[in-house]
């Protein structure tokens, strides 16, 4: 349904990530995990324009602070998604406007990580249908107490359909994919001393962590886009 809508050209690797993060109505979300360029905002964009066809209107985008402005522009014309940007100001205004509520929203919301945090409260009370969240491997030490930015934001989205974008899932710990799970469901692989028992050890079962991560997260080589054009 979402094609419809979409004036941009699609790549078989972005339907691809787009179906597999619609594929499952239990699942909590996914982590879309293409390398720099492929186009993981289209893939977003096809999975917002789909859940805009199915009229679900509470559809949360949450991204770096100087990245809002893109989103709204790109969800706009290529996807003819209606966008608001949330920041302090804009969230004043709507309130002296006659809105007490400014997250929610009929349209597209758009806001920071840090906005996001400051306003857990308010972004947990609305009924988010899906949250994006873009540049996710920020809060890739969301699992950690003194994280208090990646704690703020995985309360306010709890039990909410996520899909997180980054090229970069993994750097320098598989403890930062096991933060990122966290965002998604805190239960995935429980807490995070039993992850370290089964993943971080000399006896590592990777073939099973493997196994584990392909039901939620998705990852597109540029090589790989290159071998199915040629």
């Amino acid at each position: 349904m979402a094609l419809f809508d979409a004036c941009v050209d699609l790549n078989p690797h972005q339907i691809e990530a787009a179906l597999f993060a619609l594929r499952s109505p239990l699942s909590k979300g996914a982590i879309l995990c293409d390398e720099v360029g492929l186009g993981k905002t289209v893939e977003a964009g096809l999975v917002l324009c789909q859940a805009w066809a199915e009229r679900k209107r509470r559809l949360l985008v949450i991204c770096p602070a100087s990245l809002r402005k893109q989103w709204a522009q790109e969800l706009e014309e290529k996807f003819n998604l209606p966008c608001t940007i949330l920041d302090s100001r804009s969230y004043r205004l709507a309130q002296k406007a006659g809105n007490p509520q400014p997250f929610d929203s009929d349209k597209v919301v758009i806001t920071s990580f840090n906005f996001a945090s400051r306003m857990r409260g308010e972004v947990r009370a609305i009924s988010w249908a899906l949250c994006v969240i873009d540049e996710a491997h920020k809060l890739r030490n969301a699992y950690r107490p003194s994280n208090k930015m990646g704690k703020n934001i995985r309360w306010a989205l709890e039990d909410r359909k996520k899909v997180l974008l980054t090229a970069t899932p993994l750097q320098n710990s598989l403890l930062e994919l096991f933060g990122l799970s966290t965002i998604l469901d805190e239960m995935i692989f429980g807490d995070v001393s039993s992850f370290r028992t089964q993943y971080t050890n000399a006896c590592a079962d990777l073939y099973s962590l493997r196994d584990r991560i392909s039901g939620f997260c998705k990852r597109t080589l540029r090589r790989q886009v290159t071998e199915y054009i040629q």
